[in-house]
């Protein structure tokens, strides 16, 4: 008999929070839905709040059940982050601590259950400390299922809680500081052992820092060029956060294909958001190690060779001394 001990997973990918820039709908999974209380469903799928340090904003949050059965829901505020994975926009467990926003907003009921194809409105306070530092701290509006559903197979069982939160962007009023980086940028070369065997690949990994304090919605551009500063590579790089939050950093990696077997030059990656504009660079020498200590070897061979012959020439040339 097999023992199994029951794990509680919280997903921290919430369903609703994930992906690219922010769209004109609901944060849903099929099931239930939250959304900032409005007169028209849709029609103010995220909160946009701003406020001074030491002030309190109240708003209200809608959960609807698409569901025939009632559902029961723990509301509370999380903060944001980057994941690592893609640099997509998630938010904080329950049991995670909270820091910014999610530590600062608090819903009227934290417990609510609503009834099948109904919809629940909860107000909730935002109480920005005095000593909050300005700019942007995004989170979110979350609602928990309280249901512990089974996942994973094995010997080791699994129970998922699934959430759907609605995102909130809030900006404290002071001084903004659009701040971005491009650190340790690096190349990791595949190539074959003899030079046009088959096609060389490349990996260029680097980390994109927003150092300020706004979001930015950064692009990043990739650049190589080889010997006599001929261009082998210019791309505009595609695997880049719609949203770079406040203080986060991730790190990124970009493929290239037929890079080069024999070359030396340098990688530039140029970050641009809004008023602001960073470069990261690389060095790279493309070198066919195979042939290069072959022709070493044969190098060698050949200046020991001449050696030798040299030092027999002058053993028995004409000035050499014979005994008899």
């Amino acid at each position: 008999m097999r023992l199994k001990s029951y794990v509680l997973l919280l997903s921290s990918l919430l369903l609703a929070v994930l992906g690219a820039a922010p769209s004109a709908s609901a944060a849903e999974n099929g099931e239930w839905a939250v959304y900032p209380a409005a007169a028209r469903l849709g029609s103010r799928p995220y909160f946009f709040l701003s406020a001074d340090p030491g002030s309190t904003v109240t708003d209200r949050v809608t959960v609807a059940n698409k569901t025939t059965a009632p559902l029961t829901f723990r509301l509370y505020g999380a903060d944001a982050y980057n994941t690592d994975r893609d640099g997509g926009f998630a938010v904080r467990t329950r049991q995670e601590r909270q820091t910014g926003a999610g530590a600062w907003i608090k819903p009227e009921r934290t417990r609510i259950t609503v009834p099948p194809g109904s919809a629940v409105t909860v107000p909730y306070t935002l109480t920005v400390p005095a000593d909050a530092d300005p700019g942007d701290h995004p989170g979110a509006l979350v609602a928990l299922d309280e249901r512990i559903r089974p996942g994973g197979k094995g010997s080791v069982a699994v129970g998922v809680q699934r959430a759907v939160a609605a995102r909130l962007y809030l900006r404290v009023n002071g001084p903004t500081v659009p701040a971005l980086a491009v650190e340790d940028v690096s190349l990791d070369q595949d190539r074959p052992l003899v030079p046009g065997t088959r096609t060389s690949n490349a990996v260029v990994s680097y980390t994109l820092y927003n150092r300020g304090n706004v979001t930015l919605n950064p692009r990043v551009a990739l650049r190589a060029e080889g010997l006599f500063g001929r261009t082998l590579l210019d791309r505009d790089l595609a695997k880049v956060p719609a949203e770079l939050l406040p203080r986060q950093k991730i790190r990124l990696t970009e493929r290239w294909t037929g890079s080069p077997q024999l070359d030396w030059g340098d990688i530039t990656l140029t970050a641009t958001a809004k008023d602001v504009r960073e470069t990261g660079t690389v060095s790279f020498l493309a070198l066919p190690w195979l042939a290069a200590a072959t022709l070493l070897v044969g190098g060698a061979a050949g200046l020991f060779g001449l050696r030798i012959r040299r030092y027999r020439t002058a053993r028995t040339g004409p000035d050499a001394h014979v005994s008899t």
